[in-house]
């Protein structure tokens, strides 16, 4: 087909105008999208545009509109299927609504997260959601939060900044499954989290920078005071970033004579690193050990025994603050939103009574 494109030759708004017959500005106004183009016109000028294989130049056309189309996304570790799941969401409304996604992922360093955001202002992205990485390293979220260009934080929380923010109801799932782990008849109940601190021990909410592992922390401990269980906290571990830290903790965690009789495990990547090394302990779930996982991944309903989860709806927490973002760079006005979805708990086969 004759396009008319000169090899090497960019194909500009000028050449749509002349091959659909209208002026520059009517072409320009049917394929930025903005101000007010008659139906017929606007036909031509997108069938010119097909003929001539145009493409926009974005940077143009960010100058013309004053948006670049574009939402930046920052996130803590996309090879977590939570975060891939959420961005999915995100994605598939951003699209919906002629938005791109640029993603970055600052693998929990607020160092990084910060540089992130310092790209995305630079390429001029219309709103930015961002999964905070420390609670107590704020200022560059607050400093965006006083530029014109909106913000959403998304899965985790900043007490005190006042910015829309979609999180998961955390506190009444770890709650509720720990309320089902007493039913059963436990009362040593460990909760275990990647959650970097100083050493594997819980040493108090002073040593905790992430909202979501405050809010769980709080669900297993409420949940254990209701039932009597004062001592809950020495159960605790953190710091299980990988297979061969859960192995370390796991086994120091049961090596005690009053070792936990269940574990609830923060996330898919936790769980499955807690998993294999119960089984390289020769631990039985529920036997030995009952189990529990924040959320869903495939790999939970596959294992001998399928493993209980607290069934989270990430895509629809990504696609809430995709839609939140979308309508503050709409003009949305008003109080800033605080969405908490909640979450549901799948019981399977891995919680049992305790063997002791």
């Amino acid at each position: 087909m004759d396009t008319g494109r000169t090899p090497g030759r960019h194909i500009t708004v000028d050449d749509v105008a002349r091959r659909a017959g209208v002026s520059r500005a009517t072409a320009a106004r049917a394929l930025g999208g903005y101000g007010t183009v008659g139906a017929q016109a606007k036909e031509k000028v997108l069938a010119a545009a097909a003929a001539l294989d145009y493409r926009p130049n974005e940077l143009a056309r960010s100058m013309m509109t004053g948006r670049s189309g574009t939402i930046g996304v920052v996130v803590g570790d996309i090879e977590n299927a939570y975060f891939a799941l959420a961005v999915r969401g995100i994605s598939d409304v951003a699209k919906a609504h002629g938005f791109n996604v640029i993603l970055a992922n600052t693998g929990e360093n607020v160092e990084t997260e910060k540089a992130a955001i310092g790209v995305l202002v630079g390429k001029r992205v219309d709103g930015i959601i961002v999964t905070p990485a420390k609670l107590s390293d704020t200022a560059h979220l607050r400093h965006l939060q006083h530029s014109a260009r909106p913000l959403v934080l998304l899965d985790r929380s900043i007490p005190g900044l006042d910015i829309d923010t979609v999180v998961l109801d955390d506190k009444s799932a770890a709650e509720e499954a720990t309320h089902l782990l007493i039913e059963a008849g436990h009362r040593r109940i460990s909760y275990v989290s990647a959650t970097v601190a100083a050493d594997a021990l819980y040493r108090g909410p002073a040593t905790i920078d992430l909202s979501t592992v405050l809010a769980r922390i709080e669900g297993v401990t409420t949940a254990c005071r209701k039932a009597g269980i004062d001592d809950t906290e020495r159960h605790i571990r953190l710091g299980v970033t990988d297979a061969p830290a859960a192995e370390r903790i796991v086994a120091g965690l049961m090596a005690g004579p009053d070792r936990p009789t269940a574990i609830l495990a923060s996330d898919s990547l936790v769980g499955l690193n807690v998993f294999k090394a119960l089984r390289s302990l020769r631990l039985s779930i529920p036997r030995d050990v009952s189990f529990i996982c924040f959320h869903d991944a495939d790999w939970t309903g596959v294992t001998s025994p399928p493993i209980t989860v607290i069934d989270q709806p990430v895509y629809e927490l990504g696609r809430q603050a995709a839609e939140v973002v979308i309508r503050r760079i709409g003009g949305g006005a008003g109080p800033a939103a605080r969405l908490v979805l909640p979450t549901r708990l799948i019981a399977r086969a891995s919680v049992g009574a305790p063997a002791v």
